[in-house]
């Protein structure tokens, strides 16, 4: 027995040899992980960002590019500050910024990059790069930011940031990481899948002391960023400007459109500001600037401003009673000032007469053949059947929901239907009697700007109209721009009932709207006055022109400025003479515009 115990302990000392050359081979031939740990510990992983693509107006001007920044990145295992203030004084930072930046960067992580200071200039940035070396764990990481060479359209044209907690939430193609800029609002945000681009990675060697050793295997590894799609808006900018020139100092939104084709032209929200400062790092402070502001800079109000159309929706009434046979051209009503006030004009009048004079006696009588089928019914019932049926044609109009324009925050306005009383008054207590304000586009009734320039272009196109929309083409492409925005969609009405108010609205003008008269253009036009329970009415104005073959719609809204005669088409004809004609020649109507004393 005792003979065999060396060749026992042999036997086990083999065993343990096999099993720890066996371990050994798997650990540096087969598995590469500790391989990789080793690595990591040298290697960073430096993401790519990619340009956001350009944005252009119609013609070509450049409307949006990038400008280069600079962020400071650390990684926190490596940073040595042997003197704090020194440090603090030559990258601009405060002790307690400096403090608040490296906790951040040690909680996400202490081998991993991340920002130290954000957005660093260019003209800072040639100021600290000589003394980065002086600093391991630092390093600059190359990004974008958008700059407005026009300083307009900032409400259409949008703004970037940097990405919400909210939204890497909701991000489901975990493309964003935390730190990354998206688009927030306007083309920018409804666009951002286009804008953004690919990112690329690069991976490089650094020493112990974080000296970079150059790329990571000749860079097999890496892969090159891919720019953002170029996109062409729909905008004219030389109109941009000139109707923001005529709106400074007012509140109020112009909105002008193609009509054949349903591309904006202009979309001005006033008051409105330089989109340079919602840009760099200043972003946050001025922001909170803006977003205080009582005027509401920051609101779109084409799209999200709700008023009553006023005596624009007469047209809306007149149609739906021509198609349904309700009313004719020679349907004449008196001027009946008991049922509704009225302003002077001959009586009694036709449908002409009623277009041309905004006779609200008219519509009152009109409404009520068109809710309750015959003059004399005034029961619930019969009401609440016919405006029910009255809003589904409406709607058709593009009024009451989302039109669907690609700017984010769209509001749909309001067309009441008959639960909408029973839930004010209760079933069976109300009837035409109660909404008869309805008749001449006030009471419930809400529409945006958008939605009244797109009744102008429905108008102009005798019956159809394609969606609202900013985008003309992506990276020179058209056909790649969404389709819903290339379907004509119809109202419903016959194009041949279209004839009469056309003329109707051009004649109009020399009745509610002279000053916006032109020589050699025909305006064909419809003032209304939004009533405002705060103040002042807003004067209102929708238009298109020339009537013969029309290129332009056009709908104005300016708060407190009271008749739509006066601000609302003052502004809307100089903005379509500019169009058509690329220039003014009333420079006194100008004048009386940018001066803004309307009400007096």
């Amino acid at each position: 027995m005792n003979d065999q115990r060396p060749v026992i302990i042999l036997i086990f000392i083999f065993l343990v040899s096999l099993v720890l050359l066996v371990r050994l081979f798997s650990i540096q031939v087969l598995d590469d992980s500790f391989l990789k740990k080793a690595e990591r510990n040298a290697i960073q992983r430096i993401v790519d960002h990619p340009y956001r693509g350009l944005v252009y107006d119609r013609n070509g001007e450049l409307l949006v590019y990038n400008n280069p920044i600079f962020d400071l990145m650390v990684v926190p295992k490596e940073l040595k500050i042997k003197d704090t203030l020194q440090f603090c004084k030559l990258f601009e930072i405060s002790k307690e910024d400096l403090n608040v930046a490296l906790t951040a960067a040690r909680k996400y992580s202490t081998v991993k990059p991340s920002p130290l200071i954000k957005q660093i200039s260019t003209t800072d940035f040639a100021r600290i790069q000589n003394f980065l070396v002086d600093y391991p764990g630092l390093f600059i990481l190359t990004r974008s930011v958008r700059s407005y060479p026009n300083s307009t359209a900032a409400h259409a044209l949008g703004y970037i940031g940097e990405i919400s907690g909210t939204q890497l939430e909701r991000d489901t193609t975990k493309y964003y990481t935390q730190g990354d800029y998206v688009g927030l609002s306007g083309l920018e945000r409804f666009y951002e899948n286009d804008l953004r681009g690919k990112k690329g990675v690069k991976y490089k060697m650094v020493n112990v002391r974080g000296v970079d050793k150059g790329p990571f295997k000749d860079g097999e590894y890496d892969t090159a960023s891919i720019a953002g799609k170029n996109i062409t808006s729909t905008l004219d900018m030389d109109l941009q400007r000139y109707g923001e020139m005529l709106m400074q100092g007012k509140k109020g939104s112009v909105v002008a459109i193609e009509p054949k084709t349903g591309e904006i032209l202009a979309m001005i929200s006033a008051p409105f500001y330089d989109p340079n400062v919602l840009t760099g790092a200043d972003f946050s402070k001025n922001y909170l600037q803006l977003n205080r502001d009582p005027e509401k800079p920051l609101f779109n109000r084409p799209i999200m401003a709700t008023y009553p159309p006023g005596s624009i929706f007469k047209i809306v009434q007149s149609l739906i009673g021509l198609q349904d046979g309700i009313l004719v051209p020679e349907t004449t009503f008196s001027c009946n000032r008991s049922l509704v006030a009225c302003h002077n004009h001959p009586s009694p009048v036709n449908l002409f007469g009623a277009i041309r004079n905004s006779c609200n006696p008219y519509y009152h009588q009109a409404f009520r053949q068109i809710i309750n089928r015959e003059i004399v019914s005034n029961t619930f019932k019969d009401t609440e059947i016919g405006l029910n049926d009255w809003k589904e044609k409406v709607m058709r109009f593009g009024l009451g929901s989302n039109l669907g324009v690609d700017v984010p925050n769209e509001k749909p306005g309001q067309i009441p239907s008959g639960n909408y009383y029973n839930k004010i008054y209760g079933e069976g207590r109300w009837k035409y009697s109660t909404i008869y304000s309805l008749s001449i586009g006030q009471g419930e009734m809400l529409v945006t700007p958008l939605q009244m320039a797109n009744l102008a272009a429905i108008f102009a196109n005798k019956g159809y109209y394609y969606i609202p929309h900013l985008i003309k083409a992506v990276d020179g492409d058209p056909t790649l721009i969404p389709g819903k925005y290339q379907i004509k969609r119809e109202v419903g009405v016959d194009a041949h009932h279209f004839d009469l108010i056309q003329n109707a609205m051009a004649e109009a003008i020399y009745g509610t709207a002279a000053r916006a008269a032109m020589k050699d253009i025909t305006l064909a036009g419809k003032t209304g006055t939004a009533q405002n329970p705060h103040g002042e009415d807003h004067s209102v104005f929708i238009a298109f022109a020339p009537k013969e073959d029309p290129k332009i719609a056009i709908a104005v809204y300016v708060e407190n400025a009271g008749w739509g005669g006066r601000a609302a088409a003052s502004t809307a004809s100089l903005m379509i003479e500019k169009y058509l004609r690329g220039e003014i020649t009333r420079p006194a109507l100008q004048e009386y515009v940018v001066a803004g004393n309307f009400i007096y």
